[in-house]
């Protein structure tokens, strides 16, 4: 097995026998900083970046929806790029010859033309890559808030203007359309409602199904110490979309005030084969290990 790192203008690569595994997209042309592709070796990319249905997905990334009632999460049709923005620097990136990477970044929410609502400090950790192509990327987000706020989403099912797609925001990831798609938290798989999509509470989600006839899946992994865990899951499974979001404000918005801190930590599991809800317990089972270092 040869790794190799290929870094470009505002990317960084793994590369292992000539095929890229995942890479970090750091510049910008993206309103968001995030991994695409999430691959596995013969396979390809298992994730989509700015598709024709939603260009404001991108592999897996990270946004708030509303925060003080702005968007961050949708482009403006004016200007192609969301209401709220986030800017961000890349402090630290450190590959190593395991092919294991750490990202540390400083990143600041605001809408456009005004003053930072958020300050985050991101710190995200790859493993090296198994034997069968298999890694993880443990993701950890701290908050803090500059003045008083507010963070929302769309109205939930249920909700005075709710609606079937209500409650997103934080962490998500696009897929790519697999075959024989299907997805299972660490109790057994879930269940889809009438407008195909899921809403489980769990400390695990796994999404998974077929790719060039191959099973693959990846599961996200809560961490226990998380606001209101086990984490509220917001997943989609329609004839266009493969979409599942760790929803953290599904239950309720949520008010800061200003020097509020709290912190999100996740771990992604890209891996080859289909995980039940057996093999995602063991994995919940395995998470936490050690605290990213400093901050």
């Amino acid at each position: 097995m040869s790794l190799q790192w290929r870094a470009e203008p505002g990317s960084l690569a793994l590369v292992r026998d000539g095929e890229v595994l995942w890479r970090f997209c750091h510049g910008d042309d993206r309103p968001k900083p995030c991994f695409h592709p999430l691959a596995l070796p013969g396979i390809g990319a298992l994730t989509l970046d700015q598709p024709g249905d939603h260009r404001w997905h991108h592999g897996l990334w990270f946004s708030w929806k509303f925060v003080d009632g702005v968007n961050y999460w949708e482009n403006d049709p004016k200007t192609g790029r969301p209401a709220g923005r986030a800017s961000w620097t890349v402090t630290t990136a450190e590959p190593h010859a395991d092919g294991s990477c750490r990202f540390v970044l400083e990143l600041t929410y605001a809408p456009e033309s005004g003053e930072a609502v958020l300050r985050e400090h991101r710190v995200i950790e790859v493993g090296p890559p198994a034997a069968d192509g298999a890694f993880t990327i443990d993701w950890d987000g701290t908050f803090t808030a500059q003045r008083d706020c507010v963070l929302d989403r769309t109205p939930m099912p249920g909700e005075p203007k709710g609606q079937a797609n209500g409650g997103y925001a934080g962490l998500a990831l696009r897929l790519a359309k697999f075959d024989a798609r299907d997805a299972a938290t660490e109790v057994g798989p879930v269940t889809w409602n009438e407008h195909d999509r899921t809403r489980p509470r769990a400390a695990g989600f796994e999404y998974g199904g077929l790719l060039g006839g191959r099973e693959v899946g990846v599961a996200i992994l809560d961490h226990p110490d998380n606001p209101g865990a086990p984490s509220a899951w917001y997943a989609v499974r329609n004839a266009s979309m493969t979409f599942c979001n760790a929803a953290v404000l599904a239950p309720a918005p949520r008010r800061l005030a200003a020097g509020e801190r709290f912190t999100l930590r996740y771990r992604v599991c890209v891996h080859p084969g289909r995980w039940d809800a057996a093999r995602l317990a063991t994995a919940i089972a395995g998470y936490p290990g050690p605290t990213p270092a400093a901050r």
